[in-house]
């Protein structure tokens, strides 16, 4: 099995509808965290020029990545700066603390 790690950046209101057609897609688990940064947009009614957004991680086999990533930028998409960005990284090694194994196909 090969690993990816999807980690995507979008707006806060977008994130219900991510999350949303990742159910429907059957992604078996997220992790989510709120950030803020600035990048693409900047905003500058706060003194820090931070914007809020919501960082989603997805652990995924390597067959389905662009399809979950397709899936993200579509619901995420508003086609305004600060839509937010998705990066796919590889991943070496992924285990299960509770079992203490690496993980499987249809664990992740």
């Amino acid at each position: 099995m090969e690993s990816q790690l999807i980690v995507a950046i979008v707006r806060n209101e977008m994130f219900k509808n991510v999350e949303g057609r990742l159910k429907g897609m059957g992604v078996k688990g997220i992790t989510v965290s709120d950030v803020k940064g600035y990048g693409e947009f900047t905003n500058y009614f706060n003194k820090d020029m931070m914007a809020n957004h919501t960082q989603i991680e997805v652990f995924a086999d390597k067959s389905k990545v662009d399809e979950i990533v397709a899936a993200i930028m579509e619901a995420a998409h508003t086609n305004f700066p600060g839509d937010g960005i998705v990066a796919v990284l590889p991943v070496e090694k992924l285990y299960h603390i509770r079992t203490m194994s690496i993980a499987q196909p249809d664990t992740i």
